[in-house]
């Protein structure tokens, strides 16, 4: 045993020193070839003093790096994320200015904007020659690894891991089953595409096994991630009409990617369970709009509202940003990524591509956190989870979902995204080689999304437009853009101290008797607050008789729901169509018996019913009209890539699953709703790691605080490129 630590100190010691070695012959570089960066005295020194002095300074900035840095970003740990991201390369080039000013005899100097470059390269080729030095010991590998991992479990963790599997559940926001199958079959998901038993490259056709299977299921008739997400973690999306909508008895626009309403849904799903979610036992969760009943939190919507001396919507950038190459890295890349948006959308403008929306003021900023800095952030959690060995993790990485709302569920913008995912997945299938126990990795989608041009663009008029109109209201000249449900901008606004949206002000008409029209993708919900309760189709008519026919029989929707005092829930289409909700059976599907429904497939009726019977459902629920041909809806809000109804592959996400475990459902059979797909992830987390006993969130301390994960981006990110 003696010997063996002594080998692994004079393995440690080796690797410092070369990494040093390589440090010093880089600063001799940029010293050789910036004018302002100068390691000399000003009378010129020897070859052997000019040496002696570049060691010195890329010694003293590595302690510095090591040591300082991450105190450094603790103390800004309140400071928005994203300014933090910008204020990344000042800082690292302080650091190198205070360690040139500790070098004898003033031979090092460098102005501020020099130093700025000579820190972030020389952080850039430590973090690569430290790794690349480590990958040829995959013990000096995998203890680095765990030294990054959770310190107060590493001991456990080293000396005996578990003996049943942990089960990481990735969800790719967005992505549908069809969108992911087609990237695996052009070849832009090898990691998928070796999971479904694709051969590698140059492989025989016969070689490649298949560790999972692939299948899909069908969302609720609200497709979008806090009703998914939130019956998926927790259980119950019950009374989840659409991404906004508006409560009555409290006078309240609930959002599900505001941090207040999120709370409050998580609230009353663990309420309405009685349990705190799948994750209560060991779980983690990472980048989620709700907690699941994790104790490790990192960057979850539902608790960034909470404030604390470990503020828990900021915290988990902490332990991302201590390290400095990771910092540089993920900034220079987010650099990158503002780029390739500013050309991608000025090459779409110049080609005249259509369907098209507005990319410009913030978006590329947002655009580039959700692809870069939360991808980065949620992934190193998710690899520090690991190392320490927990039941059970689930992260949602939105980076597909932000991109294709604004350049198309298919488009080339998407599907280079999904390549950047995939080396993502890639990089923690390998992490996993490590981990102190065997993991399983569930991939799945929360949802998909259908293509096509906006309602304002194809019309010239927002749904709010066409609800005055058939109100007899004024109808502005122009019509207005709609907000957008994108869940990117959550966190986003978060990482910036800001609201995710403003409050009810922004949808109250000018009077309480004129409605307030929402829109969550193709779905639009219309309220009318001076009305207690749920307005009945007879009283809608009463006060405005045109309302209803006007939105029936408009092009651009597809069926209308409204509730009649005589016959029930109805759903109207156009040319005075209409269809009894109560009259058809569980399950229904003839195109014959489903009118307005029929072109929206199987389980509409069935989406439909259970939506009606929501408390807090819209006086008039109205989906936009649905090619089935084409696949394409017209969204009511800013994109060209929509979800939030019903209508083609928005209502398709997929679930990719180890063939340890057992099939979600019986051959033939399709799971329906994201309560389905809970119970199944539960049964998972039971043949894994035994019988899971829920928790009620009110039972959990509540000074309980988020935990800050390792950092572990830069040593495993970088083996794998």
């Amino acid at each position: 045993m003696a010997e063996g630590n002594w080998r692994r100190a004079g393995h440690a010691a080796w690797r410092i020193a070369a990494v040093w070695a390589i440090s010093t012959l880089t600063m001799l570089v940029l010293a050789g070839i910036l004018p302002d960066f100068r390691l000399q005295s000003e009378n010129g020194d020897s070859a052997t003093r000019i040496g002696i002095t570049a060691g010195i300074g890329a010694g003293v900035f590595g302690l510095l790096s090591a040591l300082v840095w991450p105190f450094v970003v603790r103390a800004l740990l309140l400071v928005p994320a994203l300014v933090l991201g910008l204020l990344v390369f000042f800082l690292n080039g302080s650091l190198l200015l205070v360690a040139l000013s500790l070098i004898p005899d003033g031979r090092g100097e460098a102005n501020a904007e020099t130093a700025v470059v000579v820190a972030a390269v020389m952080s850039a080729v430590a973090s690569a020659a430290s790794t690349a030095l480590a990958v040829r010991d995959d013990d000096a590998y995998r203890r680095r690894l765990y030294r990054l991992s959770d310190r107060r479990r590493r001991r456990a963790a080293t000396v005996a891991g578990p003996r049943t599997p942990g089960t990481v559940f990735l969800q790719l926001d967005g992505v549908g089953h069809d969108v992911l199958r087609d990237a695996v079959d052009k070849g832009l998901m090898p990691t998928v595409a070796s999971w479904l038993g694709a051969p590698a490259e140059g492989a025989p056709a016969e070689s490649g096994v298949p560790s999972h299977l692939l299948t899909p299921w069908r969302t609720d008739w609200s497709s979008q991630t806090g009703a998914s997400q939130l019956g998926i973690l927790h259980g119950s999306n019950h009374d989840i009409p659409a991404f906004r909508w508006y409560e009555k008895d409290s006078g309240e626009v609930m959002v599900c990617n505001r941090p207040a309403s999120a709370a409050e849904l998580q609230r009353r799903a663990v309420e309405f369970t009685g349990d705190g979610g799948l994750l209560t036992v060991d779980g983690a969760s990472r980048g989620n709009l709700f907690s699941g009943g994790a104790d490790q939190l990192a960057l979850v919507l539902s608790v960034a509202a909470r404030r604390g001396r470990a503020n828990r919507s900021r915290a988990g950038y902490f332990a991302y940003f201590s390290d400095p190459a990771n910092a540089v890295r993920t900034a220079m890349s987010f650099v990158a990524e503002v780029v390739r948006e500013i050309g991608q959308s000025l090459r779409g403008r110049i080609r005249q591509v259509r369907p098209r929306v507005g990319r410009g003021g913030l978006y590329p900023f947002i655009r580039a956190f959700a692809t870069v800095v939360e991808r980065d952030v949620v992934v190193a959690a998710v690899i520090g989870d690991m190392l320490a060995g927990r039941s059970a993790v689930y992260a949602d990485l939105v980076a597909y979902d932000e991109v294709a709302h604004h350049s198309g569920p298919r488009s080339r913008d998407a599907e280079q995204v999904l390549e950047r995912l995939d080396r993502s997945l890639g990089l923690l299938a390998k992490v996993a080689e490590h981990a102190p126990r065997h993991y399983r990795i569930v991939l799945l989608s929360d949802h998909g999304q259908s293509p096509g041009e906006t309602f304002r663009a194809r019309f010239g008029l927002t749904l709010g437009d066409l609800v005055r109109a058939g109100c007899g209201l004024p109808v502005p000249r122009r019509a207005r853009r709609t907000h957008s449900g994108a869940e990117a901008r959550a966190a986003v606004r978060a990482a910036l101290h800001r609201p995710v949206e403003e409050g009810v002000e922004q949808y109250r008409p000018a009077k309480d008797s004129e409605p307030i029209v929402l829109a969550s993708g193709n779905l639009g919900l219309i309220s009318f607050p001076d009305v207690p309760g749920r307005m009945t189709r007879e009283q809608i008519d009463r006060r405005h008789p045109a309302l209803l026919s006007t939105l029936a029989n408009h092009p651009g929707v597809g069926f209308v729901l409204v509730r009649s005092e005589r016959h029930g829930p109805l759903v109207l289409g156009a040319r005075g169509a209409e269809i009894r909700l109560d009259e058809l059976g569980e399950g229904a599907d003839d195109p014959r018996l489903l009118g307005p429904l029929a072109d929206f497939g199987p389980g509409a009726a069935d989406a439909v019913r259970r939506t009606d019977g929501f408390p807090h459902v819209a006086d008039i629920m109205v989906n936009s009209w649905y090619d089935p041909e084409e696949g394409e809806v017209l969204a009511f809000e800013e994109q060209i890539g929509s979800h939030g109804g019903l209508g083609g592959e928005q209502s398709r996400p997929f679930l990719l699953f180890p063939l340890a475990l057992t099939p979600p459902a019986a051959d033939g059979e399709l799971l329906t709703g994201a309560e389905q797909v809970h119970r199944v992830l539960r049964r998972w987390l039971w043949e894994t790691d035994g019988p899971q006993v829920p928790v009620a969130e009110n039972s959990r301390p509540a000074d309980q605080t988020e935990e800050t994960f390792p950092v572990v981006g830069r040593a495993v990110e970088d083996k794998t490129r």
